[in-house]
């Protein structure tokens, strides 16, 4: 079955106010983990609002595209799958 941005923004919906780790590639050999709550989704990108004793800013989108070119994976924490299609 084909992933569009509209079937992982329409998945990311149902996941809003849901607890979740982000891991993102931030260069060749750098990934950086970030645990938050999935705050709000918009029509090209959805918002995280970070955990604020590990991070030093409040909230941090990405793009639907992000997931689906796997530059992102996205772990919820009810979920212990991981969610690379959302």
């Amino acid at each position: 079955m084909p992933i569009t941005l509209a079937s992982i923004k329409h998945n990311l919906d149902g996941k809003v106010g849901h607890n979740l780790t982000v891991v993102a590639q931030a260069g060749r050999k750098k990934i950086t983990r970030r645990k938050g709550t999935l705050k709000e989704t918009y029509p090209s990108v959805f918002v995280v609002d970070l955990d604020q004793t590990e991070n030093a800013f409040e909230r941090v989108s990405y793009s639907y595209a992000d997931l689906l070119t796997k530059t992102i994976k996205i772990n919820f924490d009810d979920d212990q799958s991981k969610q690379t299609d959302a």
